[in-house]
């Protein structure tokens, strides 16, 4: 013990060491800060190379080891850990956060039903009289070249004067099943999985500022972390203390920049102090982009649009929408309605409504893949997260943007404490070759 008290009264401690490793823990804690938040975010997509058989025995190899990126896939390499794991996040976005916010309904009446029902028939009104002729040309030339011409023309004027109140009704019927046909979960989960660059850029919006401290906070947790390792280093003058307590550096390193962000996620006083995470003292701007993105990125009308025609619902959408239209055509044919269906038949009559309704589902539905129309509609959805998002408890917040990836982030230690083992070779090696000289 006496060599701690020599070091501690100043006695007998070469002082050009002593600082130095400070100074070396305050750089690799830069260091494993800064490398630690590139494995967070990239590469988007998985790089490395596929190991043969490495897929086969992936799933008997210990949990850890399955949870490095690429490993269940039979490859060596390495995807960001917050792209690898969207669509677990999306999943628990929606459920711990998403669905707190808002309801199918919520999102569908946000994006203003009367003003789609208007716009689909703005662009479907012109395009009418080329639609109605092709679908039956091609479904029933026969009964279609058998019409008199100025029976066609007056069910195309007429199908263009009913389209307001057909596409109204269809508009209002995709509202009343919106819940049934829509599920926000698998689209929200859907996209960032397709797209996992959605999540990196929500992290890197609203969280550039905290990311950039969590690096600088590295060097002064690593040169504060750095002093007791000089003490302890002068007191022992034992040359592998370095490397052991370099792990124990790398390590905390790590984890006190996680913490920096994550937790607490309510505020806490310690005395005349207020603690609280970073991502939750700035819930308020985080939560603008953080609706700015899912408006823009995931639940747009342009993906509901896809999603109620294409997604697991997409056959029961079609069908409501079909059952919705086949009375159009009646009302399309009008007077002549009584006469076609006796000219034609019942039966054929009938098989010729539910076709003509059934094609013109898709064209019914195509105006909200508007890309434009769906920006100009995003605002409303926007501004609906976003508030919703600031009404979250933090807690909340936090874990919605921290559970995903808590589960990984021993990576991440263990690459701090490999990089503090790094550092604490380089520094014996350093300094044994200055003495040397």
């Amino acid at each position: 013990m006496s060599g701690v008290a020599d070091v501690l009264f100043g006695w007998d401690v070469d002082w050009l060491t002593f600082w130095s490793i400070p100074v070396f823990t305050a750089v690799i804690g830069w260091l494993i800060n800064w490398s630690g938040l590139w494995m967070l975010f990239s590469p988007i997509h998985f790089r490395g190379a596929r190991v043969p058989g490495l897929e086969q025995i992936a799933g008997s190899l210990p949990r850890k080891v399955q949870e490095i990126p690429g490993i269940l896939r039979g490859g060596l390499g390495w995807q960001g850990i917050v792209p690898a794991r969207a669509a677990k996040m999306g999943s628990i976005a929606v459920d711990r956060a998403l669905s707190q916010m808002a309801t199918p309904r919520d999102f569908y009446e946000q994006l203003e039903p009367e003003k789609i029902a208007a716009h689909i028939v703005d662009v479907f009104r012109p395009e009418i009289p080329f639609l109605v002729d092709e679908i039956m040309w091609r479904e029933h030339p026969r009964f279609w070249r058998d019409l008199p011409r100025p029976l066609r023309a007056t069910v195309i004027e007429r199908v263009q004067h009913h389209l307001p109140d057909v596409v109204g009704h269809v508009t209002h019927e995709i509202g009343n099943h919106i819940d049934q046909l829509f599920d926000p979960k698998i689209m929200v989960i859907e996209n960032f999985e397709k797209d996992p660059s959605i999540i990196v850029r929500i992290f890197k919006d609203f969280g550039a500022r905290e990311l950039r401290m969590m690096v600088v906070f590295g060097a002064v947790f690593g040169f504060l972390l750095g002093i007791p390792v000089a003490v302890v280093d002068q007191a022992f003058h034992i040359w592998w203390l370095l490397p052991i307590l370099g792990v124990l550096v790398g390590w905390t390193t790590n984890l006190l920049g996680m913490l920096l962000i994550f937790a607490p996620a309510e505020p806490r006083r310690i005395g005349p102090f207020r603690i609280q995470a970073l991502f939750a003292r700035r819930q308020w701007q985080a939560s603008d982009v953080y609706g700015k993105h899912i408006a823009s990125d995931v639940i747009t009308l342009e993906r509901i649009g896809d999603h109620l025609l294409n997604g697991p619902s997409g056959d029961r959408t079609r069908q409501m929408l079909a059952s919705a239209l086949e009375p159009a055509v009646d009302a399309a044919v009008g007077p002549a309605h009584g006469a076609v269906r006796v000219a034609v038949g019942a039966r054929r009559f009938d098989a010729i409504r539910s076709s003509v309704a059934e094609h013109a589902v898709d064209y019914t539905l195509t105006p909200l893949r508007d890309a434009v129309f769906s920006r100009q509609q995003s605002c409303n959805i926007r501004r609906l997260i976003a508030e919703r998002c600031r009404a979250l408890p933090p807690k909340t917040f936090v874990e919605m943007m921290r559970a995903a990836i808590k589960e990984d982030e021993w990576l991440l230690y263990a690459h701090g404490a490999i990089m503090g083992l790094a550092g604490g070779f380089l520094h014996v090696a350093v300094f044994e070759w200055w003495n040397v000289l």
